[in-house]
């Protein structure tokens, strides 16, 4: 085994086995409220596939239609703000998105509290008066990158744009616990379970949304109703969402019904068969889930679409993402990564479950370069190559995520 892929394995065993002070700032230019983001959108020359009519309010112009389940954001599209704007928020969904009608009037939308001292169920109205607070952090579907895989495994195949950093506004899960008199017994997982399967009519242990992570998590967890400073849309989770900072999208559960503290995995499909880092040709509930995402960062400027770009002083624009700690540093080669040189970050920081920003200004002759990026949350650091795995999960490699331009 080569030292880069043992170094590779290292981190990834880190991964597997591992487990908002400026609110303000999310409510101006980066949101469209939903009521007036009905723009008709022209299809791009090379995707011309219309967006479904549940999300016709989103910018058609900045979206990759993979199908009406999976609709990523472009790479430049990402990271021009440091706060996505909902209308160019990626769609992953794996039952149709609730209606109006299925849902109902919001503010009495319920969730049930189970696993704790005193369980109860409470309305959206009484979450509303039980606790404040507002929180950015980064979604992003576990198979973001999948399109990079050679094997080209089953689901939409996503570059970059399975990702987002956004400003949940909601009421901490510790809040909620505390008013249910603390968990009871000898719980191991935090099991949040989502209602957009009922009105399909479909067995619940096949269609049902259930994920359970480690227990710790409801510390920094949230049950979010509004998604930049408007309520969260029913293509997002409406009207509550369950927030998992620093863990992939499919543990941020939407349409939330249900949160129990468990002894026990869910045994539904997309706990206990979906969402398993396995190796190619074999799957099973004894693979390591999709829990928390990896050290990541991609350049969002120029990029392979950009075309040319013109001699001399150029700048380079990318995000960078720390998983569950706080991302401290960005190099970024001109060179395919044979030499690198430290980035800096710009913008607010928006604390360890927001992304950073960063910017890197060069002067390039003519010719063609290779950029890539390179982050480093201070315990781990990106690897060069793909973690290899059934489904395209978890992939967090630089040399895949790096972009070709042409100076003239």
């Amino acid at each position: 085994m080569s030292k880069n892929k043992t170094k590779l394995n290292l981190n990834r065993r880190n991964f597997l086995t591992g487990t908002a002070a400026l609110a303000g700032v999310a409510a101006t230019a980066s949101v469209v409220p939903i009521s007036i983001a009905n723009a008709n959108h022209t299809p791009l020359n090379e995707n011309t596939k219309g967006l479904p009519d549940f999300i016709n309010w989103k910018d058609r112009s900045a979206l990759i239609v993979h199908s009406n389940k999976g609709i990523e954001t472009h790479r430049s599209a990402i990271g021009e703000s440091l706060i996505t704007p909902n209308r160019n928020v990626y769609i992953r969904n794996n039952m149709p998105t609730m209606t109006d009608d299925q849902i109902g009037n919001r503010k009495n939308w319920k969730v049930s509290i189970e696993g704790v001292k005193n369980p109860k169920t409470f309305t959206l109205s009484q979450l509303q008066k039980l606790g404040h607070t507002t929180m950015a952090t980064i979604l992003q579907c576990s198979g973001n990158g999948r399109g990079f895989f050679k094997h080209k495994p089953r689901g939409s195949q996503w570059k970059t744009g399975a990702a987002a950093c956004i400003f949940w506004t909601g009421v901490p899960m510790k809040t909620v616990v505390d008013a249910c008199g603390g968990i009871s017994g000898d719980s191991v997982y935090m099991t949040s379970e989502g209602v957009d399967h009922v009105p399909t009519g479909l067995d619940p242990k096949k269609a049902m949304i259930a994920r359970s992570v480690p227990k710790k998590v409801y510390k920094d967890a949230m049950l979010a109703w509004e998604m930049n400073g408007v309520p969260v849309p029913n293509a997002h989770g409406g009207p509550l969402r369950m927030i998992t900072p620093g863990y992939f999208g499919i543990n941020n559960v939407k349409h939330l019904g249900k949160v129990a503290f468990t002894s026990q995995e869910s045994s539904v499909k997309y706990m206990k068969k979906s969402y398993r880092i396995s190796p190619i040709g074999k799957k099973g509930s004894q693979y390591p889930s999709c829990w928390e995402m990896p050290v990541k960062s991609w350049i969002t400027r120029p990029t392979d679409e950009t075309g040319t770009v013109k001699a001399g002083k150029v700048q380079i624009v990318g995000v960078a993402m720390g998983g569950t700690r706080k991302v401290k540093s960005v190099k970024v080669s001109v060179d395919g990564g044979s030499s690198w040189k430290k980035a800096k970050f710009i913008g607010p920081d928006l604390g360890k479950y927001a992304w950073r920003q960063f910017v890197f200004e060069t002067t390039l002759s003519s010719g063609k370069y290779n950029i890539a990026s390179l982050a480093s949350n201070g315990k781990d650091k990106q690897p060069e190559l793909r973690m290899e795995n059934r489904r395209g999960y978890a992939h967090n490699g630089w040399k895949d995520h790096s972009v070709n331009i042409t100076v003239v």
